[in-house]
């Protein structure tokens, strides 16, 4: 095993975030993948502490795939066009409000995973939402000196994306497992069940990820373990997962969370765990 760069992180900040369980998750990585697969990379905290060789990310938040994809091939221009960016009020609001004109269809790439990076930072509790159009619509967070530039992070993971087979796409879950072979593995990190009716974060896309779609997930888990596919899968210990996956290994984990909008909601929360396949 190669030795890790602790600089390849996560370069964003991300509600169901992963490093809290990576210990947990760690046990169940195989010690043989031929390609990793993750559907639902987010800011990629399982991807960035196993570093694979071979990788296929996707994610359905094109905003989010457009940052990693730039980051990959301009990041020096990234990092120029960050240092642009005034951790103020008023200013926040301008640049929140660009995907609103049409000036948005004109920005480059590369200034729109500025953007994306800069809201990111200085935002309320480093969420990602959108609104019914699509459009960014956290408030500023009032953060004293927030890291806006992380140089070397973001140098670190460029590096990193360049220097092995790693294929970034922007889809659905289910493209992005296409062609899977048994010799691979895949981790699913969904939008989770809310644990209650009114605990829904449906902002993520602006299509959201409703109950139907994780019915689909789970018959996708179906059909790559009839294929003899191994996967592990997170989610809310919500009684509908529990039962959607009862076939499966289920393990219940503890997970610290700190991005939440209400103050008393962060803090501890049990997830699961779910896979088809005993531990090595």
């Amino acid at each position: 095993m190669a030795r890790k760069n602790k600089l390849i992180q996560p370069f964003l900040k991300w509600a169901g975030g992963k490093r809290q369980l990576l210990e947990e998750i760690d046990k169940y990585i195989p010690s043989k993948i031929s390609t990793y697969y993750e559907p639902f990379v987010g800011a990629g905290a399982v991807l960035f502490d196993l570093q694979p060789k071979k990788a296929i990310i996707n994610d359905a938040n094109e905003d989010l795939v457009n940052v990693y994809k730039v980051i990959k091939d301009n990041v020096d221009l990234l990092i120029e066009d960050l240092k642009k960016h005034k951790n103020e009020k008023e200013y926040y609001y301008e640049v929140r409000k660009l995907d609103r004109t049409d000036v948005y269809e004109k920005m480059s790439d590369i200034e729109k995973a500025s953007r994306i990076l800069f809201l990111n930072k200085t935002c309320f509790n480093g969420l990602f939402r959108v609104n019914s159009s699509g459009e960014f619509n956290v408030p500023f967070g009032r953060y004293k000196n927030p890291n806006i530039v992380n140089e070397e992070v973001l140098r670190a993971v460029s590096h990193y994306l360049n220097n092995n087979n790693v294929k970034i796409i922007h889809g659905d879950f289910e493209d992005a497992v296409k062609g899977m072979r048994k010799q691979a593995f895949v981790y699913f990190d969904p939008p989770y069940h809310p644990l209650s009716d009114s605990s829904s974060f449906t902002g993520y896309t602006l299509d959201g990820f409703d109950k139907n779609d994780q019915i689909r997930l789970k018959e996708l888990c179906d059909d790559l373990n009839e294929r003899g596919c191994r996967f592990l899968l997170s989610n809310s210990s919500a009684s509908f997962i529990l039962e959607l996956y009862k076939d499966y290994n289920i393990e219940l984990v503890g997970a610290s969370r700190s991005i939440n909008s209400k103050g008393n909601k962060r803090g501890e929360v049990k997830e699961v765990l779910v896979s088809n396949f005993d531990l090595e």
